[in-house]
């Protein structure tokens, strides 16, 4: 379907339910689902989308309050499918979830923005240095690289347009500094038809960049082999993420579900980072705005809001935008994706996304399923992360789009219909726990409730890139956590008299690795961003002393040996690399361990 028409259509309100209003038009008139209209209230114009079309009615649903919408009032239709602008601008801004950016209606409008108001996201006044990449006369597929324009860090790649139906040949283009609208090149296509071609181009969210692409061959769909490095010991080392792979965090209210998702956005190994703020609180939002432009990027050397982009659309903002932000979001990720870089998109959360669609659905009368839920609820989720991948774009370089989906089950329940069907679509569940949160013991992952079906897919990366042992080396570490908690639940029950010497080693052993290595100081310059290298160095360790056959005499020398090599451990992670404190820990910990056991720790 294309996501165009020609000529603008009208139609008259027949009914208004809250943020659903029942249109009608003629006969003859040329209406899709997904359209963009327009509800004329005096002077303002209400954004809307058409969610259904049933003879000469449309349900569609506003994007703004209905409050003085009545019937009979005006409904212009555009022609054309919700859509995103693509182009260079929109790297360190942040906007709704409809893409007007929130700091230029601010300025316009105050802190109190009216409705009704839409703005470009990019700056149509900005000119940018735009270098070709080809010669005139060259033939380019869609999506083929024209040339590019610096924005930031990166060099932002000036594309064919995606919809294009074949290769189009280039008839004109030239070097210069333009603005977003200004014509840098021109193209023709098959058919003999002459087209301009100018920095952005724009792209309906629910449709997928890549979909004809790949059909048509231009690109082409590769599967995930390379791990995320997100400098988070329990994620990287027990439940990896794929670059272009699929994660979610489930977990109840005060699990540390903002604070995880910062570390990942900040230290990932990824060129740019797609924050959809869907549904949660504001003020989270707030602190993510100021901290970002004021925190150093390890990546780049500037700030990381240099290569971040936020969408805004808070518990406070319209419920209609909130289900569109995410596609709003993942289009974006599409785009940069096709330049051949690496990004990262983090939703959070899709609970709220989820609660959006559940209401306008009860609005729209449709069948509930579970939880009131619409039925189609499964299928929405996974169309979603399927728009993750490893693609290989047209221009040969390699791009990847990781999506992380946050989930806010009541109550903490991950039986809930979101939560389960979110279970059965991505690769990596990274279960946040209570319990662990109670405890102070951060990243609040539960090792014995997530899980990843990465590990294995990604073993030729890990065999080659660290160790041959490694999958087995971190299954092993695995069972351990497994058979130290089947004995703290017996010391539940009896106390440590209850156990043996034998089990109570065992259990301080699971322990250690617990306090040393799946717990991490997000506050601490070193301990938060450990890199690969330095993940291998302290699991190569912590696993000789994990192995050791330890003697003691009784529990309570064991346990304050263990108590001890815990203190030193963690000391150790403060350390940097090459500081006098990495090697005197080290030594140390060799030290203690050898009064126990015969034992060479160091490399």
């Amino acid at each position: 379907m294309s996501s165009e028409k020609t000529g603008a259509v009208f139609a008259t309100v027949i009914g208004v339910k809250e943020s659903l209003i029942l249109i009608e038009f003629d006969e003859a008139a040329d209406v899709m689902k997904n359209e963009v209209g327009y509800v004329h209230v005096g002077d303002e114009r209400l954004k809307a989308e058409i969610l259904r079309v049933r003879g000469r009615t449309a349900d569609m649903q506003v994007f703004e309050d209905t409050r003085g919408v009545r019937v009979g009032d005006r409904v212009e239709l555009s022609g054309e499918m919700l859509s995103a602008t693509l182009g260079p601008g929109l790297l360190g801004q942040v906007f709704d979830g409809l893409l007007n950016p929130l700091h230029v209606l601010a300025e316009k409008y105050g802190f109190f923005l009216p409705r009704g108001v839409s703005i470009s996201p990019l700056d149509p006044d900005k000119k940018w240095q735009f270098t070709p990449a080809i010669e005139i006369g060259v033939t380019l597929p869609p999506g083929g690289v024209l040339g590019s324009v610096p924005e930031g860090p990166f060099k932002h790649k000036i594309m064919i347009p995606f919809n294009e139906a074949e290769p189009v040949k280039v008839t004109w283009l030239r070097s210069d500094s333009y603005s977003i609208d200004e014509v840098v090149a021109r193209y023709q296509t098959p058919a003999g038809e002459e087209r301009e071609l100018t920095l952005a181009q724009r792209w309906p969210i629910r449709r997928p960049i890549p979909e004809n692409l790949l059909r048509k061959r231009y690109i082409e769909r590769q599967f995930p082999a390379i791990p995320l490095t997100t400098a988070t010991r329990i994620i990287d080392t027990f439940f990896p993420i794929a670059q272009g792979g699929t994660g979610c965090i489930p977990g109840p209210f005060g699990a540390g579900k903002t604070v995880l998702q910062s570390l990942i956005a900040r230290y990932s190994s990824v060129d740019i980072v797609i924050i959809v703020a869907c549904g949660e609180r504001a003020g989270e939002v707030v602190e993510t705005i100021h901290e970002y432009p004021e925190t150093a990027d390890p990546r780049t050397g500037g700030t990381l809001m240099d290569r971040t982009i936020i969408i805004c659309n808070t518990s406070s903002m319209p419920v209609a935008a909130r289900e569109a932000s995410i596609y709003t979001g993942i289009t974006l990720g599409e785009y940069f994706r096709q330049m051949g870089y690496h990004v990262l998109l983090i939703a959070d959360s899709t609970s709220r996304w989820a609660q959006a669609m559940r209401e306008t659905s009860g609005r729209m009368e449709e069948i509930p399923g579970e939880e009131a839920f619409p039925a189609y609820l499964d299928s929405a989720i996974k169309n979603l992360y399927e728009r993750a991948g490893v693609i290989r774009c047209a221009d040969g370089s390699t791009g990847t789009l990781t999506l992380i989906g946050t989930v806010s089950p009541a109550g903490g329940n991950f039986e809930e219909p979101v939560t389960q069907s979110t279970l059965g679509t991505v690769k990596t569940f990274l279960g946040l726990s209570a319990d662990r949160a109670y405890k102070r013991f951060y990243p609040a992952i539960d090792p014995l409730l997530s899980w990843s079906r990465y590990l294995d897919q990604l073993a030729p990366w890990f065999k080659s890139e660290l160790d041959p042992q490694w999958i087995s080396d971190v299954k092993d570490m695995m069972a351990l956590l497994e058979r130290g908690d089947s004995i703290y639940q017996v010391m539940q029950v009896t106390g440590e008299e209850g156990i043996s010497l034998e089990d109570f080693i065992e259990w301080q052993k699971s322990v250690l690795l617990d306090m040393a290595y799946l717990q991490q100081d997000a506050f601490d310059e070193v301990d938060a961003n450990m890199p690969r290298e330095r993940q291998l160095a302290s699991f190569r360790l912590l696993k000789k002393l994990l192995t050791a056959d330890f003697k003691f005499q009784d529990k309570d020398a064991a346990r304050d040996f263990f108590t001890r090599i815990t203190g030193l451990y963690k000391n150790w992670n403060y350390s940097r690399a090459d500081s006098p404190d990495y090697e005197r820990y080290m030594m140390e910990i060799e030290q203690l361990a050898g009064q126990y056991q015969s034992l060479h720790l160091m490399p």
